[in-house]
């Protein structure tokens, strides 16, 4: 029997159990969206060095075609979402807020929106380094919200060895199913990315973490495995966050990631499910990552489901396909109700690392106000690494930033939201985190 794939109810301490509420998106296949009359590419759109433009004002672009280039190692190229026409690189509004510099194409009417461009090859033939070089140029970053390059993840330092590759398939935020429906429906193109980026790493074996609550998944991957076979799938407990790759790592493989050190450090390269499909099925086509599986949900959706989108798409084209006939976009959130933002603007495009679109009632309609922290400990309960986030709390509303960091391990919270679900007294210490680090960030340029 394949390593772990018999083993079941595999966690991590603490956490919560959040509604799941993905009965809306979960059963339906996969449909495509149309395409927008106008995209907006933003070279900046991963972790890392902003690409660098290859087209100019007016020039026809081919869907698939490199737009942009990788500005050095930290950087991945970008792909025309569409056949079309560049009507220029303009400053143009984002998720988070700031504009930044984005290539805007007016789709071609009536054109068949097929890939034009692509540089089939042979993986067999690459080395370890070309291979790397290969994914960087398909533009590929993780499809689980981080959008980091995935050439740079499977790019291990020298002096480590890599012994499993862990696939991340939880999918543990409400509302998302996402990699539910890949796991589904691209099974073969998961398997098969899984098996470019174990040679990528040089791992021996891979694991599929897959929750609980998604029989229909592991019975999928699991009648493509061969029993003794070096992928196996691990069946873990529906809980959140279990999609954390500390967590992930925790619970298949009872390895602790130490403070201030990467999965690598102790063996490890951890990808998300959806990474995988978009590697099995681009890089020996040689084609570049123009769309994306994104779940549209919540009450303010009339069409919720998973949708086909291409990059660039703006937020506004998206919700009117759906549904949503709304001008305010305070509710909307880009990923999950747990780690997503809130948009700034119903004009922010949809980019590589938008897993999901959830639309959430009025907030002003919950009693929501913060009041006191009252010491119950709650948060640190179900904190997944350990933390304190009521001191940390306090901290941060007396400006002890350093402190927080130095003395209180601030930098070993990923932001899951599990202390502001649960607190009682709506205190928002998430954001009071994201603050202290950025602001910590700053102090040491």
């Amino acid at each position: 029997m394949g390593f772990l794939s018999f083993l079941t109810g595999l966690t991590f301490p603490r956490g919560v159990h959040p509604p799941g509420l993905k009965e809306d998106t979960r059963d339906k296949p996969i449909r495509r969206l149309p395409f927008a009359p106008r995209m907006v590419v933003p070279l900046q759109q991963h972790f890392g060095r902003p690409a660098r433009p290859l087209v100019v004002k007016h020039q026809e672009v081919l869907r698939g075609q490199p737009i942009a280039e990788a500005d050095g190692f930290e950087s991945v190229t970008l792909h025309a979402p569409v056949t079309g026409v560049v009507e220029g690189i303009e400053l143009m509004a984002t998720a988070r807020g700031p504009k930044t510099e984005s290539i805007v194409i007016r789709t071609a009417p009536g054109d068949s929106q097929v890939i034009h461009w692509a540089r089939p090859q042979d993986l067999e033939r690459l080395n370890r380094p070309q291979l790397i070089q290969a994914i960087q140029g398909i533009g590929l970053v993780g499809q689980g919200g981080a959008a980091f390059p995935t050439h740079m993840k499977l790019s291990v330092p020298d002096g480590y060895d890599i012994d499993t590759l862990v696939v991340n398939g939880c999918e543990c935020e409400p509302y998302l199913s996402a990699d539910h429906r890949i796991m589904l429906e691209q099974t073969d193109a998961v398997i098969a990315g899984i098996r470019i980026a174990m040679k990528a790493v040089g791992a021996d074996r891979a694991i599929i973490g897959v929750e609980d609550d998604k029989p229909d998944a592991i019975a999928a991957l699991k009648a493509r495995l061969d029993k003794d076979g070096p992928i196996s799938v691990g069946q873990v407990r529906s809980k959140y966050p279990q999609g954390s790759e500390k967590m992930l790592i925790k619970a298949l493989l009872k390895r602790e990631v130490p403070s201030g050190h990467f999965p690598y450090h102790i063996g490890v390269v951890v990808n998300n499910v959806g990474t995988m499909a978009q590697l099995g099925t681009l890089l020996p086509r040689g084609e570049g990552l123009v769309e994306r599986v994104v779940t549209v949900a919540g009450p303010g959706i009339t069409r919720p489901g998973n949708y086909r989108v291409p990059i660039g798409t703006p937020l506004r084209y998206l919700l009117q396909q759906v549904g949503f006939t709304g001008s305010d976009a305070s509710h909307i959130i880009l990923g999950g109700p747990m780690m997503g933002n809130t948009v700034s603007s119903l004009d922010v495009p949809i980019t590589k690392g938008v897993s999901g679109v959830v639309v959430l009632p009025d907030p002003e309609a919950e009693d929501t106000r913060m009041q006191p922290c009252i010491r119950c400990g709650h948060c640190v309960e179900v904190c997944p690494v350990g933390l304190n986030p009521s001191d940390l709390g306090k901290l941060a509303a007396v400006r002890q930033y350093e402190v927080m960091e130095e003395r209180y391990h601030l930098n070993d919270c990923f932001e899951c939201g599990c202390c502001s679900y649960i607190c009682p007294s709506n205190i928002p210490l998430v954001q009071y985190f994201r603050i202290a680090k950025s602001l910590n960030r700053e102090r040491l340029k």
